[in-house]
């Protein structure tokens, strides 16, 4: 587990190795929010990159009677 530490301007650097790992660019927008008393940072994913995330998904599922 690698440790960070907060800037007097309340600023974070991501250390390379998870950068390069997630793909993380400068100048990309990231997403925070807290769960669970912790907080998570999520990279934003421009829409063309998002094109066919969903491939395979299996859309066979069951509903209900007025949903048909």
């Amino acid at each position: 587990m690698t440790a960070v530490t907060v800037s007097p301007k309340y600023q974070v650097v991501i250390p390379k190795e998870i950068r390069e790992s997630m793909g993380i660019v400068s100048g990309q927008k990231i997403q925070v929010l807290t769960y669970q008393n912790r907080i998570e940072l999520i990279p934003i994913q421009p829409m063309k990159k998002m094109k066919g995330f969903l491939k395979g998904l299996n859309t066979d599922v069951i509903r209900e009677n007025d949903r048909v």
